[in-house]
């Protein structure tokens, strides 16, 4: 697998090797009052239910990023309770090699779709949408798996 490529310079047209480093992320589970977790259908390709997440932006740490996200796609202020995992599969978003840490998080109140979520929802695990976008399953399953361990 090639980590470097090669391009050209836009200004000076000079050949430049520039490194293909996968893309960090955030996905929070956002958990309520009322035992549920809040959920978003995303208003951009690819469409479909999802964890509220997106990217890192540059000079932003993780957890800065996770609160911000949470806010932008579902008006809520959170609390960060804990990292659950990081998953790094290549393969885990179709547009990119992407590296999503991801947050559990508390917060009250009542969500609102806005940024890149057209529709906002509260789940529990008997109600969850399917599919699920990327690898949210999966990473939902390590949530409720390591819910029922705790009780």
């Amino acid at each position: 697998m090639t980590v470097k490529v090669k391009k050209r310079c836009p200004h000076c047209g000079g050949e430049v090797e520039c490194y293909r480093n996968p893309l960090p992320t955030v996905d929070v589970i956002i958990e309520l009052d009322e035992g549920e977790i809040v959920l978003i259908r995303r208003k951009n390709p690819p469409c479909g239910w999802a964890i509220p997440g997106g990217f890192v932006d540059f000079g932003e740490s993780l957890e800065d990023a996770a609160i911000r996200e949470a806010k932008e796609e579902t008006g809520l202020d959170i609390v960060l309770l804990k990292q659950l995992h990081t998953y790094s599969r290549p393969d885990r978003d179709p547009r990119h090699h992407t590296i999503t840490t991801v947050f559990i998080v508390r917060a009250s109140g009542t969500p609102v779709a806005a940024d890149d979520a057209a529709q906002v929802g509260a789940f529990t695990k008997e109600n969850l949408p399917s599919p699920l976008m990327f690898d949210h399953e999966e990473i939902l399953a390590d949530y409720f798996q390591q819910r029922k361990e705790k009780l």
